[in-house]
C-alpha cells in the first residue's frame, strides 16, 4: 500500500512539474505545414532590404521590383540562427543592397511571405540553405 501511495504522489508530482513545461514548448512553435503550403513553390530575384536575425526563425526581406514596376517587399522565414551558425552563415552574409534569388514556398494566406528553401547570390553561391536541405527543416 505504501508503494502505491508514494507512485501516485511522484506521478502527481511529476505532471504539476512538467505541465507548464511541455505546454509553453509546443506552443512557441509551428509545423511547415500549417503555415506553408508545400504546393506553391515559386522564386523571386531582387535586392535585400534586411536580414533579422533572432530566434525562433530568422528573417529576410527583400525587395523585389514587379511587373507594373511597384517594389514590392517580401518576407521569408529562414532556419534558426544557431542552424545557420552551425552551418558557416553569419549575419553579415548578406547586406542590404545585394542581389539575390529566393526559392521558397509561399504561405497559406500571405502571398508576399514565405519559407526559403535557397537564397543565392548573384554569383551563384547558395546562402541560407543546405545543399541538400528541406524545406521543411525547423
Amino acid at each position: 500500500m505504501m508503494n502505491a501511495n508514494l507512485f501516485r504522489t511522484a506521478f502527481a508530482v511529476t505532471i504539476i512539474v512538467a505541465a507548464p513545461l511541455l505546454s509553453g514548448g509546443s506552443a512557441a512553435h509551428h509545423s511547415f505545414a500549417s503555415e506553408f503550403d508545400i504546393n506553391q513553390p515559386f522564386e523571386v530575384t531582387g535586392t535585400v532590404r534586411e536580414v533579422v536575425w533572432m530566434n525562433p526563425h530568422a528573417r529576410l526581406h527583400i525587395d523585389v521590383e514587379e511587373a507594373s514596376g511597384e517594389i514590392v517587399t517580401y518576407e521569408f522565414e529562414l532556419l534558426s540562427p544557431n542552424i545557420l551558425i552551425r552551418d558557416g552563415w553569419s549575419r553579415n552574409d548578406l547586406q542590404p543592397g545585394d542581389p539575390v534569388t529566393d526559392t521558397r514556398h509561399r504561405a497559406r494566406d500571405r502571398p508576399t511571405v514565405g519559407r526559403a528553401t535557397g537564397v543565392i547570390r548573384d554569383n551563384g553561391e547558395r546562402v541560407f540553405g543546405r545543399a541538400g536541405g528541406s524545406a521543411i527543416e525547423n
